[in-house]
C-alpha cells in the first residue's frame, strides 16, 4: 500500500433478510461467510468474502435495512469477474430462470467487455463480466 493512502476493505449493504441475501451471494458469487453476528438488540450481520481473500475484502450484509428502489438510469452495482463468456451466459440463463435478470448478456467496447446484470434479493444490481481489465482473472 502506498504511504498516505487507505485500502478498500469492505462494502456494507443494508438488507431486509440477511440469510436470504447471504445465500444469494454464496450461490451466485461463490462468497463464503467469514463473520456473523446476531445478538439481542443488534442487527444481524454477515461478512462474505472470496475464498482465500477473507482478510482482503468483504461484503458486509446488515439486517433491517431498507433502501429506495433503484431507478432505470441508476447503474450502481457490485461487479464480479468471470473466467469466460460462457460463465457470464450461464449466470444470465440462471438469473432469467429465477426472474432476476436485469441486463441480458451483451458485449460492450473496452474496458467494459461482456457482461450481464442481475438483482439480488433486495434489488441491488450485481454485474458478472468477462474481459474487463480488473481483478486477477482478467
Amino acid at each position: 500500500m502506498q504511504a498516505g493512502f487507505a485500502r478498500l476493505t469492505h462494502v456494507a449493504l443494508h438488507v431486509r433478510d440477511v440469510a436470504a441475501s447471504a445465500a444469494f451471494y454464496q450461490s451466485y458469487c461463490g462468497l463464503v461467510p467469514t463473520h456473523a453476528r446476531d445478538q439481542d438488540k443488534v442487527q444481524p450481520v454477515i461478512w462474505l468474502s472470496e475464498p482465500g481473500k477473507e482478510e482482503d475484502f468483504a461484503i458486509v450484509l446488515i439486517g433491517g435495512g431498507t433502501r429506495p428502489a433503484q431507478g432505470d438510469g441508476d447503474f450502481s452495482h457490485l461487479g464480479f469477474a468471470c473466467d469466460s463468456r460462457a460463465e457470464v451466459d450461464r449466470v444470465a440463463a440462471r438469473a432469467a430462470d429465477e426472474d432476476r435478470l436485469v441486463w441480458p448478456a451483451r458485449q460492450e467496447p473496452p474496458p467494459v467487455g461482456y457482461y450481464c446484470g442481475i438483482a439480488d434479493p433486495d434489488g441491488n444490481l450485481v454485474e458478472f463480466s468477462f474481459g474487463q481489465p480488473l481483478g486477477e482473472r482478467r
